[in-house]
């Protein structure tokens, strides 16, 4: 997710999801492909973001990694906590 982010690769990106995977960002609940998939193209990839990780914790199925965000649309610190199975994000909550 993060390298197809950087790549500027939506279909990469997508395709790290379950198909009911659910993104929070800050807050803002998107679910489904199609609700990430629009959130990755007004807010994400759509804005030119690149991600870089600082810091990863890994408890379990959850992994909190610390980003520094760069780009045409938020540029800050905060961080990623995934929730995944089988090989896919089911869920992704960003936070400050």
């Amino acid at each position: 997710m993060l390298d197809a982010t950087n790549r500027g690769d939506p279909d990469g990106f997508l395709a790290a999801f379950a198909d009911d995977a659910v993104l929070v960002d800050w807050g803002r609940t998107f679910t489904g492909k199609d609700e990430i998939a629009r959130w990755d193209a007004n807010e994400n990839i759509g804005v030119q973001s690149h991600v870089e990780a600082t810091s990863v914790q890994v408890d379990g199925s959850t992994s909190v990694v610390g980003v520094q965000v760069s780009g045409n649309g938020y540029n800050g610190g905060g961080s990623f906590a995934f929730e995944t199975g089988g090989g896919l994000i089911r869920r992704l909550e960003i936070r400050g």
